[in-house]
Formats: structure tokens, C-alpha cells, sequence
């Protein structure tokens, strides 16, 4: 009787030990997601900041509909956001994300509609919402990192290199871009403060060693193959962002880094 008594505490302490177990990895696995939404929020806003750039110059109806699709990619991850914090961050900080990006949503509204009315962009305008895409992101940036200090997720280090890493090509692609399809590109390319061109490329190359430290093994190796390739290719034009470059193809190979990092981190969050 007594050994059975025994048996049945140490089949329910096992439960209770599984409960809660099972309890941290949901909480840990929803905290990651938490932390993947405002990565995917800052990359979507520099994506449509990009095509919009791009539109200015041609009113072309396709790249309209990429800055329609890196909009509400940004609104499903906000939504996302506020829909499920797990606590990690407060109603007010949610908030405060929202009104910056409310903002940021107006002013491309009007960019669009300016350039659709008169075919040019006023510079002034362009100006404000690239002003405001800075602040998005440095709100966002700061709700990030304050995610991961009040959360239990298990950050790695190199999920964490190749997510800056894209947030920092998104960021230099639509820099880029403002250069190649503006001839007063220096009126409305972002604030004064902003690190310029050859200096992002430069944290660009640390972040991507970041990347690249460790094992590479099938996929993975073949992916970050792929996008130290398209680097090299592009990172001179990136260093030398003054002379004259084919824009397209810099879109392009952004781009598909881009990709390739959105590929690496799925790859690195299934290999424990």
C-alpha cells in the first residue's frame, strides 16, 4: 500500500514537472514570436519605404502594390503585437508603436497620392515620412529590446546577428534607393543624423560575420553561401554609394539577401 501511495506522488510530481514545462516552452515559443512580429514590422516599413522611393520616380502601378504589400505585412505584424504581448511589454508601449506608425501611414498616403496627382514627390513631404520611418524604427528597436529583457526568451546570438543584419540591408536598400531615383535625393533621404551609406555597409560586414560564426551544415551552409555572394557583389557599390551604379540590380541582390537572412533564421530557430 505504501509503495503504491509512493508510485502515485511520483506519477503526479511527473505531471505536475510536465505541466510546467510544457507551460514555459508555449510561453518561450509565444515570447519568440512576440520578438519575430516587431522584427518583421521593421523590415516591412523599410521595404515599402523602398518601393515608394522607386514609385516616385515612375508612378509604376506594380511598385505600388509592393508598397501596398510592405504596409499591411507591417500592419499584420502590429496587429499580431497587439494581439498577443504575453505581458512582455505594456498596453502603453503597444500603443505608442501604433500612433508612430499610424503616422508613418498617413504620410505615405499622401507621398502616393502627390506623386499620382502631379507625377513628382513634394519634397517636403518625402522629407517627413522619411523623418517618421526613423522613428518607427527606433520605437519599435527600443520595444525590442526591451522585449528581450522582460521576456524568458532564449535569444541566440546569431538569430539575433541576422535579424539586425536584415533590418540594416532593409534600412540601407531604401537609402539607397532615395539616391538612384531622386536627383535632390540629399533633401529628403532621412535625418541628419543617420549613419551614412558606407558605414552601414561596414556594421552590415560584422553583423553577417556574426551570422556566419559557427556550423553551416546543408541548407543552411548553401543559404549563407548564397548571401555572402550577393554581398560581395553589391558591397562596393554599397562603400562607394557616390558613384554612378545600376540601381536595379542593387535592389535586386538586396533583396535577395533579404530572403536569404529571412531563410537563415527559420533554418537557426529548428537547429537547437
Amino acid at each position: 500500500m505504501k509503495d503504491t501511495r509512493l508510485r502515485v506522488r511520483s506519477l503526479v510530481a511527473a505531471l505536475i514537472l510536465l505541466a510546467l514545462t510544457s507551460l514555459g516552452a508555449r510561453a518561450q515559443d509565444a515570447s519568440g514570436e512576440f520578438l519575430s512580429d516587431l522584427h518583421d514590422f521593421r523590415v516591412s516599413n523599410y521595404m515599402a519605404l523602398d518601393a515608394y522611393y522607386r514609385f516616385s520616380a515612375n508612378g509604376d502601378t506594380n511598385i505600388l502594390n509592393e508598397i501596398v504589400a510592405g504596409i499591411n505585412s507591417a500592419n499584420d505584424a502590429i496587429n499580431a503585437i497587439a494581439g498577443d504581448t504575453n505581458g512582455v511589454l505594456s498596453a502603453e508601449q503597444v500603443e505608442s508603436l501604433n500612433q508612430e506608425f499610424d503616422k508613418f501611414k498617413g504620410l505615405m498616403r499622401d507621398n502616393i497620392n502627390d506623386v499620382r496627382k502631379t507625377g513628382y514627390p513634394d519634397l517636403r513631404l518625402v522629407s517627413d515620412m522619411a523623418n517618421q520611418a526613423l522613428t518607427v524604427n527606433d520605437v519599435a528597436s527600443n520595444l525590442y529590446q526591451a522585449a528581450q529583457e522582460s521576456s524568458q526568451t532564449d535569444t541566440r546570438p546569431r538569430i539575433e546577428a541576422a535579424r539586425s543584419a536584415a533590418v540594416k540591408m532593409a534600412q540601407m536598400m531604401a537609402k539607397y534607393s532615395v539616391r538612384t531615383n531622386s536627383s535632390v535625393s540629399q533633401t529628403f533621404q532621412g535625418s541628419s543624423t543617420e549613419i551614412p551609406l558606407d558605414e552601414q555597409a561596414r556594421e552590415f560586414d560584422q553583423l553577417l560575420a556574426g551570422v556566419l560564426q559557427g556550423s553551416t551544415e546543408n541548407e543552411l551552409k548553401s543559404v549563407l553561401e548564397d548571401v555572402s555572394s550577393k554581398w560581395e557583389f553589391i558591397r562596393s557599390s554599397y562603400i562607394n554609394y557616390n558613384e554612378k551604379n545600376v540601381g536595379f540590380v542593387i535592389d535586386r541582390y538586396s533583396k535577395g539577401i533579404l530572403s536569404g537572412l529571412a531563410t537563415a533564421i527559420e533554418l537557426l530557430k529548428d537547429n537547437v
